[in-house]
């Protein structure tokens, strides 16, 4: 790829927009006035060029004299087609994306050409020694994270560019489209016959100490993130993100729980240009905080780096992944305590079909459970068959008690929320029997068939 600032001449008008060096991207589009953002990365704004609206005609044919550059100067690797399509052309022009899409595509001609603002490495960062040492270590899993012009590229470049020149690893790239700004020895990869999937096949054989991939955003990338990953070399993945901590629960549901921490170990949020946070995940065998040793499973530490505090865990409870934020306990309960509740609340609905008002964990192996007072039979079962059944399964000791002993307010809370009706005036003139019958969840028994006297 070019080097910073590297781009055949341009056509006057995109190049008069281009003339001012803290231009990081230019929008064209017909009949409206160009704009560009400019300024330091740290404070971006979107300004008017000026108040010529161009034309159709002029968008267009800047499109095509652009196409013209690249076949003028087939000659550079750096100067080809990235992408064409029904209504859309990406053009890598240098240091230059260029992006033009028309209708149908589009609702008009429009042209936006985006450029590095800034080529930096890594000693320009304001980061911890630890993180250096970190990043030296390229048997890793990392993420870079941040919206979308907040500088992650750039932070992403300046990490490959260490790589490759201190640490010594081989670096490659997988890319779609190729943009990131690295020494003329890291190879970019494309998608593969439009699949980043076979890209990854390759990039076995090519043996690479670490692989940038740029652009992790859809389901299947995180999947073939994982797959890169697992595979034992070295990884870093770009994505977009509001936070550290949303772009690791995006790796739920593609990764398995268990495997999440040897997949990603270090997740880095840049927010305009700088280092915002530092997120590590490392996985542990113990209860989660506010629960005894009796539930005692894998759990995956969310800590911040290098401070070493505990921010959240991740682990398993019942059918979800549960991503919790550890502080200190408050009136009702730490908020491990007070998911353990509402599973606990499902898991009883799921075995009974009888629906739980509320649920309360009294220690962390013992619970309350609030039903109706008709239901309570029910869920106990003959000399206590159900709930014994019950408590295996969920491995948690229950004591069954009517909603009417809860207070009047929590009654009055559910009732909205419920498809139960907790009112007292219900209570006190519906007999056990209608409860039983109509009101509790599940209960679809066929109704018994008279049969004829005397029928063989």
């Amino acid at each position: 790829m070019a080097a910073f600032g590297d781009h055949p001449p341009l056509p006057d008008a995109l190049d008069e927009i281009l003339r001012d060096d803290t231009t990081s991207t230019a929008f064209l589009k017909a009949d409206c006035p160009p704009r560009a953002k400019r300024g330091h990365i740290s404070n971006l704004k979107l300004e008017t060029i000026s108040q010529d609206v161009w034309s159709k005609t002029q968008v267009s044919e800047l499109s095509d004299q652009l196409s013209m550059v690249v076949e003028q100067h087939s000659e550079r690797s750096d100067c080809f087609i990235e992408i064409e399509r029904e209504g859309c052309r990406i053009l890598q022009i240098g240091d230059l994306r260029v992006t033009c899409a028309w209708p149908p595509f589009s609702d008009a001609w429009e042209i936006t050409v985006v450029r590095p603002v800034a080529y930096l490495s890594l000693s320009d960062y304001d980061i911890d020694p630890e993180l250096r040492r970190r990043l030296s270590d390229h048997h890793r899993g990392v993420f870079v994270v941040g919206k979308p012009g907040s500088g992650k590229t750039t932070f992403a470049q300046a990490i490959a560019a260490y790589l490759d020149q201190e640490v010594g690893a081989m670096v490659k790239t997988m890319e779609a489209p190729r943009d990131l700004q690295l020494p003329e020895r890291v190879t970019q990869y494309a998608p593969l016959e439009g699949d980043l999937e076979k890209t990854a096949e390759v990039i076995f054989l090519v043996r690479p100490d670490f692989v940038i991939f740029d652009e992790v955003r859809r389901s299947r990338d995180f999947e073939i993130f994982g797959d890169v990953r697992l595979a034992g070399v070295g990884l870093l993945g770009v994505t977009h993100a509001n936070s550290a901590l949303e772009a690791i629960q995006r790796l739920v549901g593609k990764v398995e729980l268990g495997l999440i921490s040897q997949v990603l170990d270090t997740v880095i949020h840049i927010e305009k240009g700088v280092v915002h946070e530092i997120l590590e995940l490392k996985m542990v065998v113990r209860a989660p905080t506010g629960m005894e040793s009796d539930l005692s499973r894998p759990v995956i530490e969310i800590r911040r780096f290098p401070s070493g505090d505990l921010t959240h865990e991740m682990f398993a409870f019942g059918s979800e992944i549960a991503v919790v934020p550890v502080r200190s306990e408050d009136a009702e309960g730490s908020p491990a305590m007070k998911m353990a509740a509402d599973e606990l609340k499902r898991q009883i609905i799921r075995f009974t079909g009888i629906s739980v008002g509320h649920a309360k964990f009294m220690t962390e192996t013992s619970a309350e459970v609030y039903v109706d007072q008709s239901a309570i039979g029910a869920v106990v079962g003959p000399g206590g068959e159900n709930i014994r059944r019950l408590e295996r399964q969920i491995g948690v000791k229950l004591d069954v008690k009517s909603v009417k002993d809860l207070p009047r307010s929590m009654r009055k809370s559910m009732s909205k929320e419920s498809s139960l009706d907790f009112s007292d005036e219900e209570w006190k003139s519906r007999a056990g029997r209608e409860w039983n019958r109509n009101d509790r969840i599940g209960n679809n028994r066929p109704k018994r068939r008279k049969g004829r006297k005397g029928r063989r």
